[in-house]
């Protein structure tokens, strides 16, 4: 059961951390500061996955496994497990987000379903509602440099970017247009290719929001900058299309407000990790 959701993690993680990531190159060049919330929504496209993953929902549900489940709870809070969760805080993290995938609902409890960005001085601060990712993804303008942040067990892990796919990325603005948040947007095709699987990404993006501009990525080290530079204005919609599966994001909520530095540091107690979940 613990296994079945530490597969998950292992093989969704990817898919997930390309995604925020994609999103921070979007926003870590923007004139603005505020949070803008987003409504996610997913859909598993990969059969042999989907059914490995119903059939590991089944034995979950199962009550010898949940009263299996409960044993190894309490184990957790034995003085000397406990000592040894501390001292190894990459492996408490990890082995506490299986466990509550495996104690909670259904499949859809293992994806996020909203997420809130939270912007200043060119830094994002992201953090998912809901599902099995751990901690905030946290990117310093300064260091060009985006982290994973546990809050909760003090650590943080570097994240890599090394999906470099705009050298074969097809970027087509579309007639269509849409309403979004009372915003005007124009929708863009983007296609690439990587490790031979196709990925299509809807954008609509408007210009109607001062400050906020797709064209102002200037960083050429971080991949697909190069792609975004073809699109006029800031997304307020994502559709992202790959094999394995589909996400769509949109905006729910735009406030410009003002917000504390603090948010946007590591704290010098925290502790860095190899390859956190994401990474």
């Amino acid at each position: 059961m613990i296994g079945f959701a530490l597969f998950y993690l292992k093989n969704m993680k990817k898919i997930f951390t390309a995604f925020l990531l994609t999103f921070s190159i979007i926003v870590q060049a923007q004139n603005f500061e505020g949070t803008i919330t987003w409504a996610i929504s997913s859909d598993i496209k990969d059969a042999k996955m989907k059914a490995q993953m119903e059939q590991g929902q089944q034995q979950m549900s199962d009550p010898a496994v949940q009263a299996q489940l409960k044993q190894m709870q309490e184990q957790m809070n034995d003085p000397q497990m406990k000592a040894m969760m501390e001292s190894n805080p990459q492996m408490k993290a990890q082995i506490e987000n299986a466990m509550k995938m495996a104690s909670g609902g259904g499949m859809d409890d293992m994806f996020p379903k909203s997420m809130v960005v939270k912007i200043k001085d060119q830094n994002t601060l992201t953090r998912m509602e809901g599902g099995m990712m751990i901690g905030d993804i946290l990117y310093l303008s300064d260091k060009g440099q985006s982290y994973r942040v546990d809050r909760d067990n003090k650590i943080y892990s570097v994240l890599s970017d090394n999906n470099n796919n705009s050298g074969n990325a097809k970027v087509t603005k579309t007639t269509a247009s849409a309403s979004i948040l009372g915003y005007k947007c124009q929708k863009y095709q983007v296609e690439m290719t990587e490790q031979g699987k196709k990925i299509t990404q809807y954008i609509w993006a408007t210009t109607e929001l001062k400050g906020m501009d797709m064209r102002s990525i200037s960083n050429e080290k971080m991949s697909n900058s190069a792609i975004y530079k073809e699109i006029d204005g800031f997304p307020l919609k994502i559709q992202m299309s790959m094999p394995e599966m589909e996400m769509i994001m949109e905006a729910k909520e735009v406030k410009k407000q003002s917000l504390p530095t603090s948010e946007f540091i590591i704290p010098s107690n925290f502790k860095e990790v190899k390859g956190m979940m994401g990474n």
